[in-house]
């Protein structure tokens, strides 16, 4: 029940933008809860490496006075990867095109993150 409401959190944020091409809802310690994915990528992998760059993230945060971590962002070539914070337990990870309009994508992320929050 609680899965088939992350992956409907998840559809809608993946249709509310062109540029979203995956998502996931991540545990913090890294274990997949749901996934919008296409095939060929590794949930487990996904899972995987968004809990060590939180981790990452949030001590290089806290070691240079940045506060609490709210979000992790990655620029690549192929586009980005961008993981939020949704409640204490969970991450939202999404995955966009290089050509993104971010602020849109923050924005829906960011409303993505809250729902996801109140449901865990």
């Amino acid at each position: 029940m609680r899965a088939d409401m992350l992956n409907s959190i998840l559809s809608d944020l993946n249709g509310s933008s062109a540029d979203i091409e995956a998502s996931a809802v991540i545990s913090t310690d890294g274990l997949m809860m749901a996934a919008q994915m296409p095939a060929g990528l590794d949930e487990d992998r996904v899972g995987a490496m968004s809990a060590a760059m939180l981790s990452l993230g949030g001590r290089t945060a806290q070691e240079l006075a940045r506060g609490g971590l709210e979000q992790v962002l990655i620029k690549g070539e192929k586009g980005y990867v961008l993981m939020t914070h949704a409640g204490a337990e969970a991450v939202v990870t999404v995955m966009a095109k290089p050509d993104a309009r971010l602020g849109l994508i923050f924005l829906d992320v960011k409303r993505a993150a809250e729902s996801i929050g109140n449901l865990i």
